[in-house]
């Protein structure tokens, strides 16, 4: 039997345990025969994604209904998604981001074949929870996707921090055995002028150099317009004084550059080493948003421009290895991210208001060292186990988020006015044990148990269990159970990172008070539960599943002042000063059900809902982000012949209600308790291929021109009213065409 060699990357893990297992057993190891029966169980993580929280977008599915853009744009339509932002506040309301069963985007784990993605974290995070980001789901074009893994609930957990929603895991397309190459050709034309247009065009080239090397690149180019300065003009809220004339943005613009370059060895038959570099940029071009107010002169300045500029680099090292005991995987990845963008503002309305023309930037990076191996063997049943280890660093240097000063306030104790540190950072240490046990025949059995250690939060355990029970021919029931976890952001610890309001902003009081971070937080939890039966005959599938998420110590803006500053100017004067803090209890329950029916073997209808029963923070009793209660897709898919295919897609949005406290905790009055009411979306496209080299898609989104207004921020602040729940715009009509040649 083949030895682990020195150079493999498991010397990496911080397991010493990995390679005594390894050693123990191959000692022991049973017979090839044997463990070619074995391997038939899978592992755990394999096992967990056939729970009813998983489901799969193929790179088909994405050819048919090809984003404008973003990867967000098809992932939405699957159970348990939506588009959202972070919280209740509507903030930066035309960035939403993936949001799982209502937990929230920072909840949502992105994944980049298997390795974190985490750009959105070089981000400023503001007083109310959210970031002025588009998300992390547009770093690959759409064209290099082989598929997209939406793992939801329990199976979720296994992934660690910031899981505790889901994990959204985009494999892209592999080296080819022999030379391949496509060109795709993408481009949207909205109806309606003041909308945004589409381009895009990406191509991608694989094949071997050698009968032991291969190579994989791809590039893309990108853009989508911003909308009209004044696209939302007799929409908005109400406004008075200052603020008369301002309008709330539509959705901003985005340039993308991306290139990525794999090479593959195939060190042995049974042993392969994968490197891997990419180069992305992202810059946005401005459509007049800001976090608060945009009375700013600078807002009308920049129209246009790219006032915000990620960069992002990684770099990639990965081992994988077949050996008598069973499989390794193990990679080192680091990721820097720069964040360049315009300065803002960190005190009240001018939070997030650019506080001139100059530009700064901020330093992500993060460095992961993962190792796991599996492996078969047979006590009383057959088992697959999986042990690893993981080492997460996250290091960020933002020299302009700790600039507030305290001159106006009074000063905080421990803190300087000016010149605090701009650097922070954290480590996570994890170790995580798994096995996948077939009970009996139809009765599988997923336990596992993860350790996380947070050099400044400490000790997290997680664990989970699985299980998947055959009823019958037909029916299968599956349950699951899982405590999640999400460590506090680098902006929520950092006692440097302080925000002021005059009083607006200031729970419970209208008198002046900071948001100060905390060193104290602890790691958010959720237990997740859900419980789902399948049916499968005759190519019908269909499920329903119900899903409980108890969320502890869900991190917010403090409601309860820790201290009083010390001077300060006029009325503003010793300020309240509130930290951070953890909320005792939140809760989200809902139900996901999908069905697919074939007619014959040329008709698909396939469907999914879900409807949220609860989403509420136990504390004030708020929504914890603004979600449909009800969401359903539906797609007719018709193979007409051989090389043409036809879709009809329907997507159905019910009620969406407000937040229901202000930032005060008073109960919203006015326009801020305006709800948006249900909304239907129509989509016609079609596929044809021409030849093996040649296809073309073209179609039609939101064919009946179903369009909403952003009319604002959820609540109002001076001069301004709130808008409740309208707080994005829906785009009207678009055509688009989509052209392919692949070698």
């Amino acid at each position: 039997m083949r030895r682990l060699p020195p150079f493999s990357l498991l010397t990496l893990s911080l397991c010493s345990a990995l390679p005594l297992l390894g050693h123990a057993a191959e000692t022991s190891a049973p017979t090839t025969t044997q463990l070619e029966e074995v391997q038939v169980i899978g592992t755990a993580e394999q096992e967990n994604k056939q729970m009813p929280g998983v489901s799969v977008i193929t790179a088909a599915d994405i050819q048919k209904r090809p984003p404008a853009n973003d990867l967000s744009e098809i992932i939405r339509t699957m159970p348990g998604v939506n588009l959202t932002g972070n919280s209740s506040s509507g903030q930066r309301g035309n960035n939403r981001q993936i949001d799982i069963r209502g937990m929230g985007p920072e909840n949502t784990l992105i994944l980049i074949d298997g390795k974190p993605v985490s750009s959105r974290n070089s981000v400023r995070y503001g007083w109310r929870g959210e970031r002025d980001s588009r998300g992390d789901t547009n770093w690959v074009p759409a064209e290099e996707v082989e598929r997209i893994e939406v793992i939801r609930g329990p199976a979720a957990a296994r992934y660690g921090n910031g899981a505790a929603g889901g994990v959204i895991n985009i494999i892209t397309k592999a080296a080819s055995k022999t030379t391949q190459g496509q060109v795709t050709l993408y481009h949207s034309f909205a109806q309606h002028s003041e909308e945004g247009d589409s381009e895009r065009a990406d191509f991608g080239l694989s094949g071997p150099i050698s009968e032991l090397l291969s190579y994989r690149i791809y590039g893309n180019i990108a853009k989508t317009d911003a909308d009209a300065a004044d696209i939302n003009a007799g929409h908005e809220s109400a406004r008075t004084g200052n603020q008369v004339g301002t309008l709330p943005a539509g959705r901003e613009g985005v340039r993308n550059r991306d290139v990525n370059a794999q090479l593959n060895l195939k060190i042995t038959p049974e042993q392969s080493l994968q490197l891997e570099a990419g180069f992305s940029r992202q810059g946005n071009i401005y459509s007049g948003d800001t976090q608060n107010t945009n009375t700013n002169a600078n807002v009308t300045k920049l129209l246009g421009d790219e006032t915000n500029i990620l960069y992002r680099d990684t770099y990639a090292l990965t081992h994988r290895g077949k050996y008598g005991f069973g499989t390794e995987l193990s990679y080192i990845q680091y990721e820097k991210t720069r964040n360049t963008r315009v300065a803002e503002g960190l005190a009240g309305g001018t939070e997030g208001i650019f506080s001139g023309t100059g530009y700064n930037t901020a330093v992500l990076r993060n460095t992961t060292v993962h190792s796991e191996i599996n492996v078969p063997f047979t006590a009383w049943v057959e088992q697959v186990a999986t042990v690893g280890a993981e080492w997460v660093e996250q290091k960020l240097d933002d020299p302009s988020s700790n600039t507030q000063t305290t001159t106006a306030g009074g000063s905080v104790a421990g803190l300087t006015s000016s010149g605090r540190s701009s650097s922070s950072s954290a480590r996570i240490a994890s170790v995580f044990i798994e096995d996948n046990a077939e009970l009996r025949p139809g009765t599988m059995l997923t336990p596992s148990l993860r350790f996380d250690h947070h050099d400044i939060v400490g000790n997290n355990w997680s664990p989970s269990l699985n299980l998947s029970q055959v009823l019958s021919d037909d029916f299968t029931l599956k349950a699951g159970i899982a405590k999640a976890y999400k460590a506090p952001n680098l902006y929520q610890l950092n006692p440097n990172y302080l925000l002021y309001s005059n009083g607006q902003g200031c729970y419970g009081q209208t008198s002046a008070c900071y948001l100060q971070g905390n060193a104290d937080l602890k790691a958010e939890n959720s237990v997740n539960k859900e419980l789902g039966i399948e049916y499968r005959k005759s190519g019908v599938v269909a499920g329903i599943t119900y899903f409980r998420n108890d969320y502890k110590n869900k991190i917010e803006s403090g409601l309860v002042p820790v201290g009083t500053a010390v001077g300060g100017t006029g009325s503003t004067a010793n300020a309240s000063i509130f930290k951070w803090e953890n909320v005792p209890k939140a809760l989200v329950e809902g139900l996901e059900g999908t069905y697919t029916q074939p007619f014959g073997d040329q008709i698909k209808w396939s469907n999914n809902f879900t409807y949220m029963i609860v989403s509420e923070n136990k504390q004030t009793g708020d929504v914890l982000s603004v979600t449909p209660k009800y969401t359903l897709n539906s797609m007719l898919d018709w193979q007409v012949r051989e090389n043409l295919s036809s879709q009809a897609s329907l997507t159905w949005y019910g009620k969406q209600m407000p937040k229901k406290y202000d930032y005060h905790g008073n109960p919203v009055t006015g326009t801020a308790t305006t709800e948006l009411s249900p909304y239907a979306l129509v989509g016609l496209s079609a596929t044809y291929k021409f030849n093996k080299h040649f296809s073309l898609t073209g179609g039609i989104d939101n064919v009946f021109d179903k369009r909403l207004w952003r009319a604002g921020n959820a609540q109002g602040v001076t001069n301004i009213a709130g808008a409740g729940a309208a707080t994005y715009n829906q785009p009207g009509r678009t055509f688009y065409t989509s052209l392919t040649a692949a070698l």
